[in-house]
């Protein structure tokens, strides 16, 4: 696998419920592994999925860390050293993925964007239970606070009327990884 030499590198993800985060990390982890890119890609959302909170930890933040922190000590032992992470706030939370990624790291910050009408159409096509409401609800409040509070180094990519696999070319163009995985 292509790992080229620039040591361990991360693309955060970051973006309201419904701008298509996840659906973009999938599709950025296709392209590079058809092209031999060697990655790992996590799901942030999966790391915190505890009830309840630590009381020591509410916003389980700590938690999250931690999970990282194994689930990429046992990629690194296996060679790996790029990583696409995908979470709402993840492109607030660069020190908490360095930390977990052991340091020195090279991270790129991606913020999704998605207009209202957008993201609630996309929610509708997903939210089968009783989360639609709280999800739209939710997701027009962060992405007000994500604009507002995102530095300016992170890029913002809008994802109206694109296709999932141009998004994902065009990310992974952003990275400055291989140009044989775009």
């Amino acid at each position: 696998m292509h790992q080229g030499d620039q040591g361990t590198q991360a693309l955060l993800i970051g973006g309201r419920a419904g701008v298509g985060k996840s659906t973009l990390g999938w599709e950025i982890s296709a392209q590079l592994q058809a092209a031999g890119v060697g990655h790992a890609f996590v799901e942030g959302d999966f790391l915190d999925q505890l009830h309840p909170a630590p009381d020591q930890d509410p916003d389980k933040s700590a938690l999250t860390e931690a999970n990282l922190t194994a689930i990429w000590r046992n990629y690194a032992a296996h060679g790996c050293r790029r990583l696409i992470y995908t979470n709402t706030v993840s492109v607030l939370e660069p020190d908490l993925i360095v930390r977990s990624l052991g340091g020195d790291v090279r991270v790129i910050s991606v913020l999704l964007t998605a207009s209202d009408e957008v993201a609630r159409g996309r929610l509708a096509g997903r939210e089968i239970g009783g989360q639609f409401g709280p999800h739209v609800e939710r997701g027009a409040r962060m992405a007000s606070y994500l604009q507002r509070t995102a530095p300016e180094s992170v890029l913002r990519v809008a994802t109206d009327g694109r296709s999932v696999g141009g998004l994902a070319k065009s990310v992974i163009e952003l990275t400055g990884w291989p140009a044989d995985a775009a």
